[in-house]
């Protein structure tokens, strides 16, 4: 079995001989159920108003749902080929789309720390950031040639979302600076908080640059040729051109940690807290939907969208969040720590992929139900084709991929990278796979239990 794809982890360089089709909210894809619209939502940050104007346009003009991507965007399914035009406007009239939507709204891919200022761990309130880098990419001509897979991460110094091997890393520090790189954190430059942004954008177009010396048309940081990689000398250099002061980084060593687990946020102020809960599999319905923007609009009206396919809610007064909580878990999603869902993830399947070989959602949801997590706390990604579509960011995980005689199974991710095969050919009922699933983890729990004791 082939190792997960990832252009980070090739020895050549990756050669485009073609533009990024990724879909937008206007550039639709064309999928086995429908046309689809992937809306950017820079820093998972997004109103009341305008999650109801999503919900809107899903029962209107697609099939009554709303996915949550790894980056913290939202997907429509089910759309029709015609639907473009409404839907713009639609999307346009609550802000969710920008002005220069036409040329850039493919490029506003920003995911920040979803509890930065909610509760008492990142060194600084980084969702200021996220509105200034939008702007800023808005407005440069350059960064429209960026691919809609190019990543800015904003992290408020808990290490969340750097973790997600972004193409520009921004990672605050507690002394009134920031930390940035693109490959290699060990060749990071320092900015001042208020100079993050525009840091953010100049190493991108730093980055485009490379790109058109290359030749290799590539879409991201990590497919640059080795010889073409960003530098923070030259780096400096440009940002001292635009007036940042910048420095090397030496020293420095990022904090990692994970997304924001279900349940209930406490922050600095005693009478607010901050709701978090996920969604089984990223998918939600409209009534889901509709529901957490109603206890959103009740708090602080806003929400935000997380990387691991989560909603967070900030502001809701203390006193009413378990009756609150109750209402989501109520409608069927996650709202306390350990259930089974935490850890599973799968990409869209049969019947809305053509490439699928297997309904992966519905396989998932049948093992769930058997088994739970099915043993053990590796994450566990369903695939319904080879291609591995929207696969953890994790130390390692449990790798499902539909194949023509069965599932196979393979662990994955950190020392794990090669995708070394573990089983091969399991039947697609909850029975087998539950049974395969567990004794895979079961001898990964072994195998770390031995290391520890060696």
């Amino acid at each position: 079995m082939p190792p997960p794809s990832s252009a980070a982890s090739r020895d050549e360089p990756v050669i485009r001989d073609r533009g990024d089709a990724c879909p937008g909210a206007l550039r639709l894809h064309a999928a086995d159920d429908g046309h689809l619209a992937r809306i950017r939502i820079p820093g998972g940050l997004l109103t009341a108003d305008a999650a109801g104007v999503l919900a809107d346009a899903a029962d209107r003009l697609g099939d009554g749902h709303l996915d949550l991507t790894s980056r913290g965007n939202a997907q429509l399914r089910g759309l029709g080929a015609g639907c473009g035009g409404e839907l713009a406007a639609l999307l346009g009239a609550t802000a969710l789309l920008p002005a220069a939507a036409a040329t850039h709204e493919r490029v506003r891919n920003i995911v920040a720390s979803p509890l930065s200022g909610l509760d008492r761990q990142g060194r600084t309130d980084v969702t200021p950031w996220v509105g200034a880098l939008d702007r800023l990419l808005c407005a440069s001509p350059a960064a429209a040639a960026l691919s809609g897979r190019f990543l800015f991460a904003l992290d408020d110094g808990r290490g969340d979302v750097t973790s997600l091997a972004p193409d520009v890393s921004v990672h605050a520090l507690p002394t009134g600076t920031a930390v940035l790189w693109t490959h290699d954190d060990t060749d990071a430059v320092t900015v001042a908080h208020q100079d993050a942004p525009r840091a953010a954008l100049t190493a991108a177009e730093y980055f485009l640059d490379l790109v058109r010396e290359a030749g290799t048309k590539a879409w991201r940081v990590s497919e640059l040729p080795a010889e073409c990689r960003l530098e923070s000398a030259e780096l400096i250099n440009r940002l001292r051109a635009h007036g940042i002061s910048a420095e090397r980084a030496d020293g420095f060593a990022r904090r990692t940690a994970p997304g924001p687990g279900p349940g209930v946020v406490a922050g600095p102020d005693a009478d607010r807290v901050a709701l978090s809960v996920l969604a089984p599999l990223g998918r939600l319905t409209t009534g889901q939907w509709r529901l957490l923007a109603d206890v959103a609009a009740a708090a602080a009206g806003t929400l935000r969208l997380t990387p691991w396919r989560g909603i967070v809610v900030p502001g809701v007064d203390a006193a009413t969040a378990p009756d609150a909580l109750a209402r989501l878990a109520g409608a069927g999603l996650v709202t306390a720590p350990g259930g089974p869902w935490e850890n599973v993830t799968a990409c869209t399947g049969r019947p809305g992929c053509a490439k699928a070989l297997a309904d992966v959602r519905a396989d998932a949801r049948a093992v769930v139900a058997r088994a739970g997590a099915a043993g053990g706390a590796l994450p566990v990604h369903w695939s319904g084709c080879e291609r591995r579509c929207g696969h953890p960011r994790a130390a390692a995980w449990v790798d499902l991929v539909a194949g023509p005689r069965g599932y196979g199974l393979a662990l994955a991710g950190g020392d794990h990278g090669d995708g070394r095969a573990v089983r091969d050919g399991v039947p697609g009922t909850a029975t087998e796979l539950a049974a395969a699933l567990a004794a895979v983890q079961q001898t990964q729990q072994q195998t770390a239990t031995d290391v520890v004791k060696r």
